[in-house]
């Protein structure tokens, strides 16, 4: 009796099932899986958000008018939900950058799910052909993020943001005369050095209705950012954003 209850020990040892093992847990997928899944930092009301979203392969280049009105419509989305307050977009190729303000992780990441919830069922629609509607997955795994802490990084993610395009070419397909990216919230920022002391902003050009942003609560996108060091005055919007911005 003694031996058989020793064999039974060693194989509840051998082959127990639950608790945290090693390298368990859903894998990331794809080429370039997303953000890792740490916890999220402690935000307030007063945190400026830097967030980047990544798409799928298959979803081809976001540049394209039907899908920027997707993610224009998504946009509007969260803005009536006001969970999360979208200051300031633009959209690339593969991904999608926004500055974004939230009083707290919960508000962070439920607007969040939201937005993604929805830009994912509008590009899907506008990815839709005569053969039937598409449902794939449209975001790779999770978004990644990071916390503005002061105001030298928030100048630089204004224009890291903002200026984009330029950092991946896309100016180069552009007229001369355009200064804002037309896939970007550009069109509302007023920091911009070439607008002067100008009481007008650039118009958006035809066919491109400017995405829904909000103005910024948080200190450092209000006025904190023109105090960064070393770094005086508005931004330039032909300044090509480096990889350390």
């Amino acid at each position: 009796m003694a031996a058989r209850a020793r064999k039974r020990h060693v194989q509840q040892l051998l082959f127990r099932h639950g608790g945290k093992r090693k390298g368990a847990g859903r894998k990331p997928k794809g080429p370039r899986a997303g953000a890792r899944h740490d916890t999220r930092p402690e935000i307030d009301h007063e945190s400026v958000l830097h967030v980047v979203l990544r798409v799928v392969p298959e979803v081809g280049s976001l540049r394209r008018p039907a899908l920027y009105r997707a993610l224009r419509d998504a946009s509007v989305t969260a803005a009536m939900r006001e969970r999360i307050r979208i200051v300031q977009i633009s959209v690339q190729r593969t991904h999608v950058h926004m500055l974004v303000e939230a009083i707290d992780k919960k508000a962070l990441a439920r607007g969040m799910q939201g937005f993604q919830i929805s830009a994912a069922r509008n590009i899907n629609t506008a990815l839709s052909d005569k053969y039937g509607r598409r449902r794939g997955k449209v975001f790779v795994d999770r978004y990644h993020l990071v916390v503005i802490r002061s105001p030298t990084q928030a100048r630089n993610v204004l224009s890291y943001v903002l200026n984009n395009w330029r950092k991946h070419g896309e100016d180069r397909y552009a007229p001369r005369a355009r200064m804002v990216d037309p896939f970007s919230s550009g069109w509302s920022f007023g920091g911009w050095k070439e607008l002067g002391d100008g009481l007008f902003l650039w118009k958006p050009e035809p066919g491109f209705e400017p995405m829904i942003v909000y103005q910024p609560r948080a200190w450092m996108l209000r006025e904190g950012w023109q105090r960064a060091s070393g770094m005086a005055g508005a931004i330039s919007a032909r300044a090509v954003p480096g990889r350390s911005a």
